[in-house]
């Protein structure tokens, strides 16, 4: 009993020191009005691997989120959500990128079972998700916490979600950012017909033409 005991003190000891150990300082969350941090990794769209930097999406708007961990009950929600908004969200140039630690092959079987249409980010050493104030969400397991960001087409924070229904969010940005209307339908700028006759002004038209005598 007395051993049973020991292990019981230590192992309390134990979780003690996980829950009181000093946690990795966060950034600061950027707020709207804020440039959003360039960042530059790999991404997994699809089956395949490439890079990806913000700065490529300068001049459209893009909707950054993390989240914990793939495959999990809330995560897969949240991202079949976007994938069924996702459509809208393409027609008006929005784009869509989700973040966490998984690494490729984590996120190569996530997108691939739920047919993900947009790019995951590979963050496994936490610097996008540190840059957005996102890292650390679960001290305990390391993993990001659940957080949006919308960043507009000039690159600067246009609005942040710091608490999310992974149920709904997809919903929620859709109606935020207008995307649940039919975009505009460009109109074409009108053109001058090549057989088209100049007019002449009557005034011109009816003036009689001058005789060489009349010098």
């Amino acid at each position: 009993m007395r051993l049973v005991a020991i292990f019981a003190a230590l192992a309390a000891v134990g979780l003690l020191a996980i829950l009181l150990r000093p946690r990795s300082a966060r950034a600061e969350v950027p707020k709207a009005g804020d440039l959003a941090p360039d960042f530059s990794a790999n991404a997994v769209v699809g089956d395949q691997t490439t890079p990806i930097r913000l700065g490529d999406y300068h001049g459209r708007p893009v909707v950054l989120y993390f989240y914990p961990k793939d495959g999990t009950p809330g995560c897969t929600k949240e991202a079949c959500a976007f994938r069924d908004g996702y459509s809208k969200l393409a027609r008006w140039g929005i784009a869509v990128l989700g973040c966490s630690i998984d690494s490729e092959e984590s996120h190569r079987a996530f997108a691939k079972k739920y047919s993900l249409p947009f790019p995951l980010l590979l963050d496994p050493d936490k610097k996008i998700a540190h840059s957005y104030g996102a890292d650390n969400g679960i001290p305990i397991l390391g993993l990001d916490r659940r957080i949006t960001f919308v960043i507009g087409a000039d690159g600067r924070i246009v609005k942040v979600y710091p608490k999310v229904d992974p149920a709904t969010h997809a919903t929620e940005i859709i109606q935020d950012l207008g995307a649940n209307k039919e975009p505009p339908t460009p109109t074409a700028t009108p053109t001058a017909s090549p057989t088209a006759t100049p007019r002449v002004s009557r005034r011109a038209s009816e003036r009689p033409a001058r005789e060489p005598d009349e010098e």
